[in-house]
């Protein structure tokens, strides 16, 4: 996959509940363990969801740089943007930006014009199985408010329909066949499956495989 990601700034965003903090935080592994000097940031603004946060030892202890709201997991409950995500604009790290929700596409289009000079790759990731966007219209929908909220736009799209430990082959195909669709409709690529490995039924050259029902590996 990282081959196919040609800016070193890539944003993930979706809708709520979609996947989106897994697919960040496995992305930055895997770009971290393919040798790569790796900055993850956590830009998910509603304070009750999970987020990178709850990742950020782990993501430390595999060298990965993490920037972190200051009142990510606890109490208080005020939208806020470390003054060192400015730093993703500079320097050569593969950056993940972790976007949290639709309304959370609101805090990218303050740095539209950063983004834009320095170069970014926006991945919706997609789940059919969540409430609000289990249909193609509502899909496109989504994926049109982020675009308009965030003022940038997106450049793939990613299949993470599942179920947890009850995910199945029939699961995974029904999202992939919603997402071609939305790839068709919108002119967006269609950039390929997370699949969890237990899942039998499937070509394992046309998925990113994870490892297992919690850990999402690209």
């Amino acid at each position: 996959m990282l081959n196919k990601l040609k800016e070193r700034i890539i944003i993930i965003c979706g809708h709520y509940g979609a996947g989106k903090t897994n697919v960040a935080v496995n992305l930055a592994l895997f770009a971290a363990e393919k040798g790569k000097k790796v900055t993850i940031a956590d830009l998910d603004v509603v304070n009750p969801y999970f987020r990178t946060a709850d990742n950020a030892k782990e993501l430390r202890e595999k060298g990965i740089r993490c920037i972190i709201p200051q009142y990510a997991n606890t109490n208080v409950d005020i939208p806020s943007i470390p003054a060192e995500f400015l730093s993703v604009f500079h320097g050569d790290d593969f950056s993940v930006i972790d976007v949290g929700g639709d309304d959370g596409a609101i805090a990218l289009s303050v740095y539209k014009e950063k983004f834009e000079s320095s170069g970014y790759e926006m991945l919706y990731v997609y789940n059919a199985c969540r409430p609000l966007t289990a249909e193609l219209d509502e899909a496109e929908q989504s994926l049109r408010d982020i675009e308009a909220m965030s003022r940038l736009k997106v450049g793939y799209i990613i299949n993470n329909t599942n179920l947890g430990e009850e995910t199945t082959a029939e699961t995974v195909k029904k999202g992939e066949e919603i997402c071609k669709a939305l790839s068709e409709r919108t002119g967006v690529p269609f950039l390929g499956n997370t699949v969890f490995k237990t899942v039998k039924g499937l070509d394992i050259d046309s998925v990113i495989p994870m490892d297992n029902a919690t850990k999402q590996l690209f």
